[in-house]
């Protein structure tokens, strides 16, 4: 411990250090919340963290974890967002924008019977949680559980005991709000009266594709800095020209037992889909190969903006980067508002009301080909009431022409 003597003598400050030694161990103050994001404030506004640890005798990896747990971010409605209050956000509107594409997968609706919904939600069971499933449909988790547990074919009691567990790890799973890891649900198993180890419990909990989200916060709450004033487009869906703004998004529907994506490229000036592809897989590489095949074929001028949803792939490493190096712009749509993206919402709902629900395919190279001949006919016979009931590939004939003729003024 040290303490310092200051003699002020003819206009000059003479600096005297004493230290005192002693046996006695500092004892660390303990801060309340309030206090904590008190500092954590002065820290924000610019003092060191050197200082404030210094003078409060904080330590600084504890000072360090304040600033994690603590620090706060104001968003461009004048909102203060900590870390925590983000995630309970980023949560809730994950869950309804997971509810809308629910919706937007199943053939049937809230209306519906209970077994139509039940057989369309169990198609669904491990794709989307089952509070997303249960609110989207307004069914009770309860029924949705038994119905599950009811309709496993396999009889065996090791199997049955599997499934059977794996059904309670997803309950307690949503009901913690995905915040559960494997140790947690192996205690509240076990308080419940069910012998099991966190090793088994770990297992079934990578067979179903669940993990804790606090083992991704910190990467997801840094993605959603990374993206949150990225909004360019601003609903502005009237372009000049081709290639100025392109837009894109990614659907899901379901043949026979699998479900297939349907990544589209979209140009806002023509409406055009520009380029498109199908997989099994919703991933980055099903993006990336559709945004090269438009690039290639449309060779588009300096200042591209790319327009999308925050979907995953969109806001991938891999992604985000193609579209640097190729000098693109990329605008997101807010969080939670599905009209920042209307155009390429209205394509998929076209595509799904005028093709997918009206036909009864035979195979899945009849389904392919039935969405090549639905978007050929959407390109150049479909006329569209936003461009004068023209056809996207009229719109842009007529434009080309106007550009070729003005050249030879």
């Amino acid at each position: 411990q040290k303490t310092q003597i200051y003699f002020k003598m003819n206009f000059s400050i003479i600096y005297v250090t004493i230290s005192l030694s002693n046996n006695k161990e500092v004892t660390p103050m303990k801060f309340t919340k309030e206090e904590k994001m008190a500092f954590v404030k002065r820290y924000q506004e610019g003092e060191t963290v050197i200082q404030i640890c210094n003078e409060n005798q904080i330590p600084r990896s504890t000072f360090y974890r304040w600033i994690q747990n603590y620090q706060q971010t104001v968003t461009d409605t004048g909102t203060v967002v900590t870390p925590q209050a983000f995630q309970h956000l980023k949560r809730k509107a994950q869950k309804l924008e997971d509810m809308v594409q629910v919706l937007k997968t199943v053939d049937c609706t809230v209306s519906s019977t209970l077994q139509e919904k039940l057989k369309a939600m169990e198609a669904l069971h491990g794709q989307f949680s089952v509070h997303t499933l249960c609110e989207a449909l307004d069914v009770p988790r309860g029924t949705f559980y038994n119905h599950i547990f009811r309709n496993k074919r396999d009889n065996t009691l090791a199997a049955k005991r599997r499934e059977e567990l794996k059904v309670q790890i997803q309950k307690i799973y949503d009901d913690s709000e995905q915040i559960y890891g494997a140790g947690k649900i192996t205690a509240i198993l076990r308080n419940q009266g069910i012998k099991t180890s966190e090793k088994y419990v770990s297992e079934l909990m990578k067979e179903l594709e669940i993990s804790s989200v606090s083992t991704t916060a910190k990467r997801e709450y840094k993605k959603w800095q990374k993206g949150k004033d990225r909004n360019f487009l601003q609903q502005q869906f009237q372009t000049d020209r081709p290639n100025q703004v392109w837009v894109s998004d990614i659907t899901a529907f379901k043949f026979g037992d699998k479900y297939y994506y349907l990544c589209a490229i979209i140009d806002l000036f023509s409406r055009k889909i520009i380029s498109y592809r199908v997989s099994q897989n919703s991933s980055t590489q099903l993006l990336t190969k559709t945004f090269k095949q438009a690039y290639s074929e449309r060779k588009p001028e300096k200042g591209l903006m790319f327009h999308s949803d925050r979907g995953t792939q969109y806001m991938s490493y891999t992604f985000v980067h193609l579209l640097e190096d190729f000098g693109v712009k990329q605008s997101f749509s807010r969080t939670g508002r599905p009209h920042d993206n209307a155009v390429a919402e209205a394509f998929f709902s076209t595509l799904k009301k005028e093709e997918l629900y009206r036909r009864h395919y035979t195979s899945e190279a009849d389904l392919m080909k039935g969405i090549h001949r639905f978007i050929d006919f959407y390109n150049s016979e479909r006329p569209h009431s936003t461009i004068q009931y023209k056809t996207p590939e009229q719109k842009e004939k007529e434009y080309w022409n106007k550009k070729k003729e003005s050249s030879f003024v």
